[in-house]
């Protein structure tokens, strides 16, 4: 299992951006998938994940984040919009083992919200 984050950026509070995920070792389609993040001296923190094509979201996050996948070429996806300060986090994508903090995940993407 492999899980390999891309499109973490510096952007503006405001501003927008979509993390990518791609799988490889497994088909990704048959597992729920997950976003977890970690903020600078903070616990990791489940954003969301999608089961089927079901995502479900963190409560105070899911009117600005949406979670996708594109079977035909195993890769995840979390659409970000909005984001302020506090979306400072390295960003990670995992696959759902049972509980999310145990499940294996890669090595993650930094997302900064900066003016």
């Amino acid at each position: 299992v492999q899980l390999v984050e891309s499109g973490g950026d510096l952007v503006p509070p405001g501003g927008s951006l979509t993390l990518s995920c791609e799988a490889s070792g497994f088909t990704m389609s048959y597992s729920t998938m997950g976003w977890l993040r970690q903020a600078p001296g903070k616990g990791l923190e489940w954003v969301g994940s999608i089961t089927g094509d079901t995502p479900v979201y963190r409560n105070y996050l899911r009117d600005r984040i949406l979670i996708s996948r594109d079977n035909a070429k195993n890769t995840l996806h979390l659409q970000m919009s909005r984001l302020k300060p506090e979306d400072t986090a390295m960003y990670y994508c995992a696959r759902h083992t049972g509980d999310w903090v145990s499940s294996p995940r890669g090595r993650g993407t930094q997302v900064t919200v900066s003016s």
